[in-house]
């Protein structure tokens, strides 16, 4: 996980550096096999010294999750409005923000994406089960919080499940069609639209 900085976050030359940041690491990752990034070659790249990539991030480890958390969560806000309720549509909707996910990351920033998506796998869940939960409250307000939370961890740990595993098993069909197959299968926590 990455540390809250001691600076101001909101100042533009700790935004750029982090950015500068985060660009360098997605270069390396397009050259090099995450195992074999260095804190160095990252820096290179930056060109910024190792005190100030630590003063951004803990370690590598902690620059991938923000880089690919921040990166799944801008995929969900894509296709799912912030007053949304959980419905299928809902449903559908973050089935198919994780499958592009997935297929961005291993296109875009990521060689050997399945070797990566295991290390950030526990915090792209955990990001998703915090939206799902939110969802869930606005509808379920019957429901105690522990009940929320059980249902939050069941809906987010599926779509993850089924996603990664579409896009690991040669994503047979169409992020679309796995969509509208599995989203009914959640019909217990869906809210119902009427017309």
């Amino acid at each position: 996980m990455t540390t809250i900085p001691s600076h101001n976050p909101n100042d533009p030359r700790v935004i750029r550096t982090r950015q500068l940041i985060l660009d360098a690491f997605m270069y390396m990752l397009n050259k090099k096999d995450f195992n074999s990034i260095t804190i160095s070659d990252v820096t290179k790249e930056a060109t910024i010294n190792r005190a100030t990539f630590y003063s951004h991030f803990p370690d590598k480890f902690g620059l991938l999750h923000a880089l690919l958390s921040d990166a799944f969560m801008d995929y969900v806000h894509r296709r799912v409005p912030e007053d949304a309720v959980l419905t299928e549509e809902t449903v559908q909707n973050l089935i198919q923000s994780l499958c592009d996910y997935h297929e961005s990351s291993s296109k875009q920033c990521v060689r050997n994406y399945d070797s990566v998506a295991p290390l950030v796998e526990k915090n792209v869940i955990a990001e998703l089960e915090k939206f799902v939960f939110q969802l869930l409250s606005k509808t379920c307000t019957q429901e105690d919080g522990r009940s929320l939370e059980q249902a939050a961890t069941i809906i987010s740990w599926s779509i993850y499940g089924i996603t990664y595993r579409w896009f690991i098993k040669g994503k047979i069909e169409t992020a679309v069609e796995l969509s509208h197959n599995i989203a009914p299968l959640f019909s217990l926590w869906i809210v119902t639209e009427t017309n």
